[in-house]
């Protein structure tokens, strides 16, 4: 079944033993959520966390610094430059992709805006600061696709993909967090085997839903996606 904010701060509670006003757990969740929730994001590279964004270029200024308003991007997969220049809507423009490339590259390739047109290649000079080759000779828009991290689960924000989609894995990842929380890391700690149990269970589900996810993209096996099947295969 799918959790809330509420049903999985009781159900972790439960699991773990502890009143859900416990003054000491209340101050831990937080942390529990998230060391949960970067894991699974990280590992997951889920479709749920690809948006789409859009922000302006600078004539003769190759700097470029990612949109937010869908939130902060944490890996940037496409930028695709919007022609013409009075375009605003790329479905109502050209979309121009952009090769990714490096700062070194475009520095000896375009030292300056000399030769400035519609930018062919882009590069990261720091996780929110980007920059074009060549130069814009105009403020194009720019599309902007990635990845971000969405709100975490708080009692502002009572469902996220995890704990409607994944609650089994959510939960199980949350409770290798609580093992440290109850000191259960070590041989000092009343059961030493609890963090070592959760995170080997953690570890089969996440290699499910690594399956799964990558289903959706049509990279399962032979880029389809279908279910992987060991006596499938061609002989």
């Amino acid at each position: 079944m799918s959790l809330t904010y509420n049903t999985f701060t009781t159900s972790l509670a439960n699991m773990i033993v502890v009143p859900v006003n416990d003054p000491n757990f209340v101050i831990a969740l937080p942390n529990i959520i998230d060391d949960a929730e970067q894991r699974l994001y990280r590992e997951l590279d889920l479709l749920s966390t690809r948006v789409t964004a859009t922000g302006a270029l600078t004539a003769s200024n190759r700097k470029f610094t990612l949109p937010t308003g869908s939130g902060a991007f944490v890996v940037v997969e496409q930028f695709n430059v919007i022609t013409p220049s009075t375009t605003t809507d790329p479905d109502l423009g050209t979309r121009n992709p952009l090769n990714p490339s490096s700062k070194e590259y475009l520095d000896a390739i375009w030292p300056s805006v000399t030769g400035a047109g519609v930018p062919s290649l882009f590069a990261p000079i720091s996780q929110q600061g980007w920059i074009v080759g060549c130069w814009p000779d105009a403020a194009y828009t720019v599309e902007v696709v990635g990845t971000i991290r969405p709100a975490p689960l708080s009692a502002s924000n009572q469902t996220t993909f995890l704990s409607t989609y994944l609650p089994d894995l959510y939960l199980a990842a949350a409770l290798v967090m609580s093992a440290g929380y109850q000191l259960n890391f070590s041989a000092a700690g009343d059961d030493p085997k609890a963090g070592v149990t959760w995170e080997t269970h953690c570890a089969k589900l996440l290699e499910s839903a690594k399956v799964e996810e990558l289903r959706k993209r049509f990279a399962s096996t032979a880029f389809t996606s279908k279910q992987p099947d060991p006596l499938a295969q061609q002989t």
